[in-house]
């Protein structure tokens, strides 16, 4: 009976690190990428997932365009290729 209670008890431990390690961080992650998501304008500087950067000029619904380039090449993409906004540095 006492190996019993020992082994579940191990077990609920085990999962509540893993929990811990695993998926926590993960949802973090998650939520912080959203809130970015959510909160582009027109006017952003952007790099998208696949390494194109570019400046945001136009945001309807979920498809964002982007000029890219010395040419200003115009780039339809969707929200969710946006992989991260770059700040500007400030002096």
């Amino acid at each position: 009976m006492d190996t019993t209670l020992g082994t579940i008890i191990y077990f609920i431990v085990l999962i509540g690190l893993m929990y811990l390690i695993l998926f926590l961080p993960q949802r973090k992650r998650e939520k912080k990428t959203r809130e970015m998501l959510s909160s582009l304008q027109v006017g952003n500087d952007i790099i998208t997932i696949g390494g194109i950067t570019g400046r945001i000029i136009n945001i309807k619904d979920d498809d964002i365009t982007i000029e890219s380039g010395v040419e200003k090449t115009k780039i339809l993409i969707k929200r969710w290729a946006v992989k991260e906004v770059i700040k500007p540095v400030e002096a």
